[in-house]
């Protein structure tokens, strides 16, 4: 990424509420997150690709810190809880389907639970995303999470819906559908309070 557009996306997301920090690679993510996330609070996961490549569930847990992954959950029941006390940890950290040049965050969930901690609850929010997720406008992001993000997410866990034969969103209203949940993050009221990681590195999907 060269050093013009790291500048319009920083300046672009400041005007919305949204911190901006670029690093080269995962690892050096993973090392800012655990400088900035203390040990004795609350830390809510949403599930992502590109987290999993990061291992922040088990490298906070080992450290002592309370982590509700739903990942790690062994039944529905505590899947259900894990995503619930999320919604009110003290830190949330997720990844995101795509981000637009102009500032906007986009995400296709199933649930939703992801993205209702990501707008509401948590008093800090980090947000991982690889250089692929960048879009040039929110209409380009708002494509790529209809037709890329949510085929291969789909796909991912295990559902087949429509999309994945036609290449592409199909709006369908089946059983397999994955993407009842389309949010699209415009800024924020509380200042500071989200942060976003930006990776020099193709991540996730």
């Amino acid at each position: 990424m060269d050093e013009i557009m790291k500048l319009e996306i920083i300046k672009n997301f400041k005007s919305r509420n949204i911190n901006v920090a670029f690093f080269e690679t995962l690892e050096d993510v993973k090392n800012r997150i655990i400088e900035m996330v203390p040990a004795d609070c609350s830390v809510g996961i949403g599930n992502s690709k590109t987290l999993k490549e990061l291992d922040i569930s088990g490298i906070l847990r080992t450290r002592g810190t309370n982590v509700f992954d739903k990942t790690l959950a062994e039944n529905q029941e505590e899947t259900i809880r894990m995503k619930k006390k999320s919604l009110l940890a003290d830190w949330y950290i997720t990844g995101t389907n795509a981000i637009s040049k102009e500032g906007h965050i986009v995400n296709i969930d199933h649930s939703g639970n992801r993205v209702a901690a990501m707008i509401y609850g948590p008093d800090n929010v980090i947000v991982v995303v690889g250089k692929n997720k960048i879009c040039d406008t929110l209409d380009d992001a708002v494509q790529r999470v209809r037709n890329v993000s949510a085929p291969m997410n789909a796909r991912r866990a295990g559902y087949n819906p429509p999309c994945l034969k036609a290449g592409k969103c199909v709006d369908c209203k089946t059983d397999e559908r994955v993407c009842f949940n389309l949010v699209i993050i415009e800024g924020q009221f509380a200042k500071d309070r989200m942060k976003l990681f930006i990776i020099n590195e193709e991540l996730g999907f």
